[in-house]
């Protein structure tokens, strides 16, 4: 779809895990010509399926999706490529007279798109491994507070416990000598070739989402989530520090087959780190400040799409 600039226009529904994205996407479906468009870092792993709650065969027949199982476990993917790929199938959807609609819970991903990324240093293995062996000795919340010292707003942001980000902040650090906020910063982007209508999806009563996460890590677990790790496992040369073993849900699983927890701790701390998810989501989200916010439980599926059928109707916007 085109505006009045005849830059095409994509819809961004972000939202915190649980909240009822995908399903409201395929709602979306059903009222406008569209195609989806995924802003999940672990969709984009082939394999990686139930635990990622990665549409179907049927639902993907029935509209199609973009960056989903687009790399193997075993390897990496950042959000420059994420904005490299996005904005090349935002740019082609359009050209069919489509709407690109992208869908996920992916923060940096969405913030990167929105916002623009600037040129950081590629991955260097040698200062990863250093850092690694840092963990090892001291644990990566010991290394979040060397984060802390040298880039403070990046460490506030980032879970001492999440390796991948501290790494990553730490490593630019080490490369440049400079901070991944004084980059971002100073950071001036190009004209985006496309419009981007965000619609946030923030629950007002926490309960009510705590309860969808609840739901549905239960359900991954009857449809044999533990089963699918164990598969991956021997399918591929994967460790727990690759960022697919990294995800919420397959930690724990991956623990759980480990035999360092049981079933029972398998859905607590499962349910717990998910939750943990949600509320940093929803964090990122009230900071980026989104032009349209909407409670994805104050109505039902039907009341919500219609909600946002009717945002989407500005004046120099045809659907």
């Amino acid at each position: 779809m085109r505006n009045f600039k005849n830059k095409p226009t994509a819809v961004c529904i972000i939202g915190p895990t649980g909240s009822g994205k995908s399903a409201l996407a395929l709602n979306l479906a059903s009222h406008f010509d569209l195609e989806i468009i995924s802003v999940d870092s672990a969709q984009i792993y082939r394999g990686l399926d139930v635990g990622t709650a990665k549409p179907s065969s049927e639902e993907q027949r029935l509209v199609k999706h973009h960056l989903i199982d687009i790399i193997d476990p075993t390897e990496h993917y950042s959000a420059a490529e994420f904005c490299r790929d996005a904005t090349r199938q935002i740019i082609e959807i359009s050209s069919q007279g489509k709407l690109p609609l992208l869908v996920g819970g992916t923060m940096l991903y969405y913030k990167s798109l929105r916002d623009g990324i600037s040129n950081l240093p590629d991955r260097d293995e040698t200062i990863r491994a250093e850092l690694e062996r840092d963990a090892l000795e001291i644990g990566w919340p010991k290394v979040h507070q060397e984060l802390s010292r040298v880039d403070p707003q990046s460490a506030s942001r980032i879970n001492p416990n999440d390796s991948q980000r501290i790494q990553r902040a730490l490593e630019v650090f080490r490369l440049t000598g400079r901070s991944l906020t004084e980059l971002f910063e100073e950071h001036i982007d190009a004209e985006r070739p496309f419009d981007l209508i965000d619609i946030a999806l923030i629950p007002n009563d926490r309960s009510r989402l705590h309860k969808s996460i609840q739901n549905r890590f239960e359900k991954m677990l009857e449809m044999g989530f533990v089963e699918e790790v164990r598969k991956l496992r021997e399918t591929w040369p994967l460790n727990k520090q690759l960022p697919a073993m990294r995800s919420v849900g397959y930690r724990q699983s991956w623990e759980f087959l480990d035999g360092e927890i049981d079933e029972k701790e398998l859905l607590t701390k499962g349910v717990a780190a998910t939750r943990q998810l949600a509320k940093r989501q929803i964090t990122w989200l009230r900071k980026l400040e989104p032009s349209n916010i909407i409670d994805p439980f104050s109505h039902h599926l039907a009341g919500i799409t219609k909600e946002i059928i009717e945002k989407l109707k500005p004046t120099e916007w045809n659907a």
